[in-house]
């Protein structure tokens, strides 16, 4: 058995790391790799800083495409080499829909999907198509029951395809990247606009909408102030990282922040 209590102590979520406690223990027991359902970014990366100390275990991760957000981990024992690695049982779903009228977000998909009875740990990364609708990777384990459904995002209606993940137009790969700016402020909602390249009205909706972490926090308030070394994640659009701040002569702020 492994340390239970010692790898829950101070968890931000001890019931998912729990259940993946429990994964590492079958894997160990059976001596079969074993994957776990899709794994939000923050959940992932406490799950690999503490399971990843255990001597006798490897873990690693996959997620369709190298910057997976949402990730299934794969645990096994160290004796099982990288060439009896199994591959993620992953599968690729085409949503279809008209939102010219009434475009959606990720987020917007994501729910429409749930209150169509998915499971959260059913989704990995979601990414729209323009108006057209919206690809995705899900669990091969419930790809068959999803090829051919309908749903509703937020007011337009649509239809789902299952196909392979290499059939699915992938989102193109962020190449991290160091930028500056100056701010009147540090609200959240200014910051993290100058940073994603998106307008601030469009950002203070994110926030308000939950779509927004800091430091792996939601966080809903945009007026919310921001210190050197927090990290911003937004849904589906990456993470900002605040690298430095300095005050200006003119009562403003200089940035400097990655974007990955």
């Amino acid at each position: 058995m492994l340390p239970r209590d010692q790898l829950l102590q101070g968890c931000r979520n001890p019931e998912a790391m729990g259940a993946l406690i429990s994964l590492a223990e079958q894997a160990l027991r059976t001596w079969e790799p074993v994957w776990s359902d899709f794994l939000a970014a923050d959940l992932l990366e406490e799950a690999q800083e503490r399971l990843g100390s255990l001597t006798e275990l490897t873990l690693s991760s996959d997620g369709g495409w190298p910057q997976a957000e949402r990730r299934r981990l794969l645990l096994r024992r160290v004796e099982i080499s990288d060439a009896e690695r199994p591959e993620a049982p992953l599968q690729g779903l085409v949503i279809t829909g008209n939102f010219l009228f009434d475009p959606a977000e990720p987020l917007d998909v994501r729910q429409g999907l749930i209150q169509a009875g998915a499971q959260a740990g059913d989704l990995g990364d979601i990414w729209m198509r323009g108006d057209r609708g919206a690809q995705l990777i899900l669990r091969q384990e419930v790809a068959e029951a999803w090829g051919g459904r309908t749903a509703q995002v937020r007011s337009v209606e649509i239809s789902t395809e299952a196909v392979a993940v290499s059939a699915l137009q992938l989102p193109a790969s962020r190449t991290p990247k160091q930028l500056s700016s100056v701010e009147a402020s540090l609200r959240l909602d200014a910051v993290a606009s100058a940073g994603l390249g998106v307008s601030r009205s469009k950002m203070a909706d994110w926030i308000r909408a939950g779509a927004v972490r800091v430091n792996w926090s939601v966080i809903t308030s945009p007026s919310r102030e921001l210190k050197q070394g927090d990290r911003v994640r937004l849904d589906g659009r990456g993470e900002l990282e605040i690298l430095e701040i300095q005050p200006t002569k003119r009562e403003r702020w200089r940035l400097v922040m990655q974007r990955r």
